[in-house]
């Protein structure tokens, strides 16, 4: 049984129904401490989506942390003629508050985001750019302090390599190159996304609560480990003194 804890009890009571209220509960905890925690409920990616890194970096690294529920967009191969095609542009649509969560064909090697994207998803409010797949104008992204997590760069636009299909529809992201053991990730839209210096998880909605409690734990578990560890206990002394293995 999970062994609720003063600070837990705290966060629990600012989260309610607000996105934002969950967002800020969940944005205390690193990247780390919430792989952790979802680790231990039984998701063996722990939320984590593979090779996406931080490419707008720029002074107030702090700025550049992302915590909010996800927008997803399906790209695909403009040579899936069949596949559906938005009315709107995905930007448009976005809504405010919410990290865009873009996945694009594996090995693609164009950019899905621009610099005119990050212009309109700051108009409309969105918080940062998740991207399985390439992003370009990086310039234009660092000037305007927006946020963007991808797996790489590209001087190639979208045209004519891919498209968007579809938004707000379950993303599955495998790691790269195929056939890798790495599990792969389902992102569906309102699951929340958490993106720092060292990553991006996903904690899906229906968890939180129990992820928060479990990362406060572990935080805590951490903590008088590295005390012990200062003062010459040992790693593995410690480990097994405060972590119980």
């Amino acid at each position: 049984m999970l062994r609720a804890l003063p600070r837990t009890l705290s966060l629990f009571r600012q989260m309610s129904s607000s996105a934002s209220a969950t967002s800020s509960a969940l944005g205390q905890f690193s990247t780390c401490e919430l792989s952790d925690a979802l680790i231990k409920i039984g998701l063996p990616h722990g939320g984590h989506i593979p090779d996406v890194r931080r490419q707008s970096i720029y002074e107030g690294s702090a700025d550049q942390r992302v915590c909010g529920p996800a927008y997803t967009v399906k790209m695909v191969l403009s040579s899936e003629k069949d596949a559906p095609r938005l009315t709107e542009h995905y930007v448009d649509t976005a809504e405010r508050g919410s990290v865009i969560v873009i996945a694009a064909p594996p090995l693609t090697k164009n950019a899905v985001w621009g610099g005119l994207m990050t212009a309109g998803a700051q108009a409309r409010g969105a918080l940062g750019v998740i991207i399985s797949g390439r992003c370009r104008d990086v310039a234009e992204h660092v000037a305007a302090r927006f946020p963007i997590f991808a797996r790489g760069t590209s001087t190639l636009g979208q045209y004519p390599f891919t498209r968007p299909s579809a938004v707000q529809v379950p993303l599955k992201i495998d790691a790269e190159p195929a056939g890798c053991d790495f599990p792969s990730i389902t992102i569906n839209p309102g699951d929340f996304i958490v993106a720092d210096e060292d990553g991006v998880v996903c904690v899906p909605a229906n968890s939180v609560a129990v992820v928060i409690q479990l990362a406060e734990q572990g935080r805590e578990a951490d903590a008088r480990c590295m005390e012990d560890i200062k003062v010459g206990l040992g790693v593995q002394a410690s480990f097994k003194k405060h972590r119980g293995k």
